[in-house]
């Protein structure tokens, strides 16, 4: 059974190109999978011998088994589209006469809700690192900060960011999201205002004569990382006193949460966060159930 199960390794590995981390963990699923399906008494299970003899009933054994050892609903949908994908692999390369797992419903896994900042604790990162004292750095960070929140754009967005992105009389960013695709995301007067300051003073004396294209620049003059963006908020996060950790990527949930609280509709919200399908974007509406129960609340002449 394990020959077949490396077979399929070298196939996703050679033909489909996935990566190391990927293939690690399928040869994890699969091999766990033989294992008990050739082991007799496991969960009830008889010995399987090869995969040509797996039955659907073998396969609902091994997710009892998962559900026995505290499984968590990801971790079995992530085993069972292994299997799937493994023994529907067997099937075409007519291995085995049909695959039993291909119609085996895989465990429904709940959306992850992003975290954002409050109203309030967004400002209170922004106000700190406005009023923190270090040279050049601070005020690129204040900069970097206000942008971030002003633009929902992401990490790597920010960082990959030229002087030509940013039009000031326009008030306006321009980003390049995934695939390269770009879009136009306008700024808010205090966001135009922090990026004209930092590129009025700090930016010249961060690029030490250096003809560098990059927005934000690092201590040695070159283009900051996505790293260095990372480490640049989790400072100011620092400054403000805040004890949870807070990254950037909460401040592009942050900015997506208060623009639909504030009225912004979804299409809207879609095309400023770059994203391809308002499927994506739709996760925020979860975030804003509450804020629309106590507007009904307050707005109902018969609620309260």
């Amino acid at each position: 059974m394990l020959d077949q199960v490396q077979t399929f390794l070298d196939y996703i590995a050679v033909e489909r190109g996935l990566s190391r981390h990927t293939i690690a963990a399928y040869s994890n699923d699969l091999r766990g999978a033989a294992e008990f399906l050739s082991s007799p008494g496991r969960g009830g299970s008889r010995a399987v011998g090869d995969w040509g003899a797996v039955k659907r009933d073998d396969i609902a054994r091994l997710l009892a088994d998962m559900d026995e050892r505290g499984y968590s609903a990801t971790t079995k949908a992530r085993k069972v589209a292994a299997l799937k994908s493994f023994l529907g692999f067997l099937k075409s390369e007519g291995a085995i006469p049909d695959n039993p797992a291909a119609e085996v419903r895989s465990p429904r896994v709940g959306r992850r809700l992003p975290k954002a900042l409050s109203v309030e604790d967004a400002g209170r990162l922004i106000e700190a690192a406005a009023s923190a004292r270090g040279g050049p750095e601070s005020h690129r960070d204040y900069a970097m900060l206000e942008l971030l929140y002003a633009s929902g754009m992401r990490v790597s967005e920010i960082a990959g960011l030229d002087v030509r992105d940013v039009d000031l009389n326009s008030a306006t960013v321009r980003a390049f999201g995934k695939g390269s695709k770009e879009r136009v995301v306008p700024l808010h007067d205090a966001a135009v205002a922090a990026v004209a300051g930092y590129l009025a003073g700090a930016r010249p004396a961060l690029a030490r004569g250096r003809d560098e294209d990059a927005l934000f620049l690092d201590t040695r003059g070159g283009r900051i990382t996505r790293q260095g963006v990372w480490l640049r908020v989790r400072r100011g996060a620092a400054l403000a006193g805040f004890k949870v950790r807070i990254t950037p990527h909460m401040l592009r949930h942050s900015f997506a949460t208060h623009l639909l609280h504030g009225g912004a509709s979804l299409r809207h919200v879609q095309e400023l966060l770059g994203h391809a399908s308002i499927a994506t974007t739709e996760v925020y509406t979860h975030l804003t159930s509450d804020h629309v129960r106590k507007e009904y609340e307050k707005a109902h002449p018969r609620a309260g």
